[in-house]
């Protein structure tokens, strides 16, 4: 199975004003397993940045002034998500904005969700904790994910904390330590993300015995004599 976690920052809140997205971050799970690939590009959005989502992103229009406009990496962009089951937090928001860029290009390229499942974690978050903040740092609190490097919104970074905080509120494959500060710095350079490694050894199965099986059996036996009934657990559900 193949997913791509992914995240965006734009211009402003609203595709309705003619927002753009300036960056797109990605990162890649195969089998619920991050793989290294990740995906992320800045891009120029030909107009201004909204100051409320310039706080947000610390994006500005200057830091823009050499980097592609979006139908010079849409390509690129559908050749890692394509056919994959996109991973958002709040994905009608990332999604219409994604759609945006495309119908500014030709008709061709249609919609994401022509290319690519998505799902939506915050609505994810919303049914398994009703009633409380389910925004990404209070996921990551409450999955103990470490977002301290998370200072301002940045797309692969967010997309990187979202994989972790998906695959914990998901049930699986996370070192509750994902990230650690070097003990050289204590300026939050040096952390890196610490994951399960892919070299472990597999889980052992262990098989009961033919002995073993027939003292389990000769004790279901004692219980039954003793009870007067057959074990509630003995008995087969003659539905299955």
């Amino acid at each position: 199975m193949r997913q791509i976690v992914l995240d965006t920052e734009t211009t402003g809140m609203e595709v309705s004003q003619d927002h753009r997205i300036i960056e797109i971050g990605a990162v890649e799970l195969i089998n619920r397993r991050l793989t290294g690939r990740h995906f992320h590009r800045y891009i120029h959005p030909q107009r201004e940045i909204d100051e409320g989502a310039q706080e947000v992103h610390g994006i500005s229009l200057e830091f823009l002034a050499d980097k592609p406009v979006f139908h010079l990496i849409a390509d690129e962009f559908l050749d890692f998500v394509r056919d994959a089951q996109l991973v958002i937090h709040n994905a009608p928001f990332d999604v219409g904005f994604i759609n945006h860029e495309f119908n500014k290009l030709d008709k061709r390229f249609g919609r994401i969700q022509d290319y690519c499942d998505v799902v939506d974690t915050l609505a994810m978050a919303r049914r398994l904790h009703p009633g409380q903040k389910n925004n990404l740092d209070a996921l990551c609190k409450r999955y103990y994910v470490d977002n301290s490097q998370r200072q301002l919104h940045g797309a692969l970074l967010d997309a990187e904390i979202l994989a972790d905080v998906y695959l914990a509120m998901t049930g699986g494959q996370v070192d509750l330590g994902l990230r650690k500060e070097s003990a050289e710095s204590g300026n939050g350079q040096g952390r890196e993300i610490r994951r399960l490694s892919d070299d472990r050894p597999p889980t052992p199965v262990l098989v009961a015995s033919a002995e073993e099986l027939a003292a389990h059996q000769e004790f279901l036996e004692r219980i039954q004599k003793q009870g007067g009934a057959e074990p509630l657990w003995a008995i087969e559900d003659s539905t299955v």
